[in-house]
Formats: structure tokens, sequence, C-alpha cells
């Protein structure tokens, strides 16, 4: 009997062994859930690989565009130029002796005035007061990219920086509100509904005025209502 009891409790000691066995499943498991949190911070990381290298491709590009070759400002003459030219081709003349003047201290590849680009607000101050009254000098800022000379007004005054202001306002607003291709399709097709309805309008009008017109050949005041005098009742 003795040997019995003891199997029995030897047998209660062994189950009541087992949920200390879970126990330590649970802990083994704890690690394994931290490894699954780390895995969202390599994909970030790797997320990041390529916003890094789009950055440093745009700066890239940045600095190809601002490569500037030479930049230098000067103060061109112009009156002993355009006083040899006829009086009706003198601004005509002050923009080419600008363009051959920066071709020359600019080192422009045979001088090719083609490669002398100049800004549209230096144009309009030369041709303000007319072609026959270009300006006696001008300063103007050079700056040389890739071969190609571009050229401004070196001091802006106020007038030309309100168009400036304008200008860039106006292309803002262009940007801001491009024409979308849906947009287009419904006001196509609202167009061709007026045209349909106006069409049928017209049909239904003209149709109408045959009808009346037919009525009134065939009646007494017909064509020649106007011209006769009305009819009187018989007297009594």
């Amino acid at each position: 009997m003795a040997d019995k009891k003891i199997k029995q409790e030897e047998k209660v000691e062994s189950k009541g062994s087992q949920p200390e066995k879970k126990v330590e499943t649970k802990k083994e498991e704890t690690p394994v859930e931290n490894k699954q949190e780390s895995k969202p911070a390599v994909a970030k990381a790797q997320q990041s690989q390529p916003l890094e290298e789009e950055s440093k491709k745009e700066s890239k590009k940045v600095e190809k565009e601002a490569k500037v070759e030479l930049e230098r400002e000067y103060v061109i003459p112009l009156r002993r130029a355009f006083l040899n030219s006829p009086r009706f081709g003198r601004a005509k003349k002050a923009v080419k002796t600008i363009k051959i003047f920066l071709a020359k201290h600019m080192k422009v590849e045979d001088r090719d005035t083609r490669k002398v680009k100049v800004d549209i607000y230096l144009n309009n101050e030369i041709w303000f007061k007319g072609i026959k009254n270009p300006p006696k000098s001008v300063k103007v800022k050079a700056v040389k990219r890739d071969g190609i000379v571009y050229v401004e007004l070196a001091e802006v005054p106020e007038h030309v920086k309100f168009l400036m202001a304008k200008d860039k306002k106006r292309h803002a607003a262009k940007v801001e509100t491009p024409k979308h291709a849906s947009k287009a399709k419904d006001t196509k097709e609202e167009i061709k509904d007026a045209d349909e309805k106006d069409k049928s309008t017209q049909e239904a009008g003209i149709k109408a005025n045959k009808a009346a017109n037919k009525s009134a050949k065939h009646s007494t005041q017909g064509a020649h209502a106007d011209k006769t005098q009305p009819i009187r009742k018989v007297l009594k």
C-alpha cells in the first residue's frame, strides 16, 4: 500500500510540473515577438535608401544647372555704334552691338552672336523710347553656361521689377490651374447638346412658319389682306 501511495504522489507531482513547462515556453516566445517588432525598422531603413539616392540625384542636377563658366558685368557704350546707322534702325543696331560686344569679351566660340541670348526686359528697355532713341549706354550682367551667354540688366529699375513680379504671378496661376481631360470631355458634350437643341428649335420654328403661310394662302385674309379693305357686315 505504501508503494501505491508513493507512486500516486509521484504522478501528482508530474502533473503539477506540466504548467511550469508551459510558462517556460511563454518566456521563450517573448524574444520571437521582439524579432517581429524589429522587422519594420529594417523596412524603414530600406525605404530610406531610395529617398537618399533621389536626393543625391536632385543635388547633382542642381549642381549641373548651376555650373557657371563666366559671370561678369559690363557698361556697354551704344551711341558711337548706332550714330553711324540710319535713324529708323538705331534700336536694332544697339541690340546688335550688345551681342557683338559680349561675343568678343565673354570668349564665345567663333564670336557667334546667335549664342548670346538677350533678356526680354533688357530688350524692352532698349526699345522703350522707340526705334529712333535707344539709350546711350547700358549696364549689363552676363552669365555664360555651356557656351551660351545670357544677358540681363545689372541694375533693374522699379517699373521693371513690377513687370517681373506680374509675369511670375501669371505663370504661377497657369501652373496651378491645369485643364483636366475629364472637364474638357464634359464641355465638349455640353457644347454638342446645346448645338442639337438650337438646331431642333430652329427646325420647329421653320415648320411653324410654313404651316402659318399655308393657312394664310387658303384663307380670305391671305397675301392680299393688306391691300384690300376690310369686309363689312351686311346691313339690315
